[in-house]
């Protein structure tokens, strides 16, 4: 902040050093005036100069340094109140754009919120139809055509899911409750609803719990196990998903495997960055990119890791670890 403060004084200390140098020229070139009383002068006055400048420099920077510090927040009472002039209208140009701003925001969230509301209702109301057009499927005759359209009904049931709870994740700590959750009852819903197209990739489910219940909130983990298990049908085929749980060093550990294609290594890196779609994805047209991105953002609110392992042609392996009982007591059920 000196070297700001000598910056913004530039020019008036060049006006008194030249005033200075003036006092001594003169003095030098007219010898009827005494050199040496004219250098005690300006002695002097440099030294009450200097004194001047230390006396004034922590008044003078005090609002200054207080607005640099400042972090931005739409209430400007967090700064100094206002002394010279300039300072005024510095601070009183800074509370007229922070009102504005934040009636703008203001009416901003307004919006989204509206907006927000108007989707969830929409994909409610989407349900119904949904609801309706399942159970037409499900009287089909034609076993090959009720296949393909199971297939597509559960595309549009888990895009309409994702993009219900991707509005919901921004307020998800409104509507957590964490308690000890039994594993096999998710499981083995979030595995029947994906039944019609295992059946018809002829893909099976190999599950061992050592551990059934683990601490969280049983309707996010289940958005989060159905992102896992799609993903896994999606890119296998004539092969089982293994499905199993341990205990290691206090944490409960959830491992869903599966012997599909795999994730190239160039990719493994980005797969839960928002709209990656990986390279195979983007030649078949069919992926979003917010499956795992959405995943990773359920599982880092309820304190789960979760690591993904794969190799091209073996599979993928994705394990979920939940934390200890002591890392769950601020959230709200506990």
């Amino acid at each position: 902040m000196i070297g700001k403060y000598i910056r913004e004084k530039l020019s008036w200390l060049v006006l008194l050093i030249s005033m200075q140098l003036i006092f001594l020229f003169v003095a030098y070139i007219d010898t009827s005036i005494p050199f040496r009383s004219v250098s005690y002068i300006v002695v002097l006055n440099v030294v009450v100069c200097i004194v001047f400048i230390w006396a004034r420099y922590p008044r003078e920077t005090r609002f200054y340094k207080r607005l640099t510090a400042w972090d931005h927040t739409y209430d400007p009472g967090d700064l100094d109140i206002a002394e010279s002039p300039y300072e005024r209208i510095v601070h009183d140009a800074v509370t007229s754009q922070t009102e504005r701003y934040r009636k703008e925001s203001s009416s901003h969230f307004i919006l989204l919120e509206q907006e927000k509301d108007e989707m969830l209702s929409w994909i409610h109301e989407v349900k119904t139809p949904l609801t309706a057009l399942q159970l037409m499927i499900e009287r089909m005759h034609d076993d090959k055509l009720q296949g393909q359209m199971t297939y597509e009904w559960l595309r549009i049931h888990q895009l309409l899911d994702q993009q219900l709870h991707q509005k919901r994740i921004p307020f998800m700590h409104n509507d957590l409750f964490v308690e000890e959750t039994e594993l096999e009852p998710i499981l083995n819903g979030e595995i029947r609803a994906l039944k019609s197209w295992c059946i018809s990739k002829r893909i099976g489910f190999d599950v061992s719990l050592d551990v059934t219940k683990v601490l969280t909130d049983s309707k996010w983990l289940g958005f989060i196990i159905r992102q896992l298990l799609s993903n896994a049908v999606k890119y296998s085929h004539s092969s089982d998903i293994v499905i199993e749980s341990k205990e290691q060093d206090g944490h409960i550990i959830l491992t869903i495997q599966d012997y599909g294609r795999g994730i190239e290594a160039q990719d493994l890196p980005r797969i839960f960055d928002k709209g990656f779609t990986s390279t195979q994805g983007r030649l078949e047209g069919t992926a979003t990119g917010m499956g795992l991105y959405l995943t990773r953002q359920v599982a880092q609110a309820l304190r789960i890791d979760v690591k993904v392992q794969s190799a091209p042609g073996e599979g993928t392996s994705i394990k979920l670890t939940f934390p200890r009982k002591n890392d769950m007591i601020h959230l709200a059920g506990v």
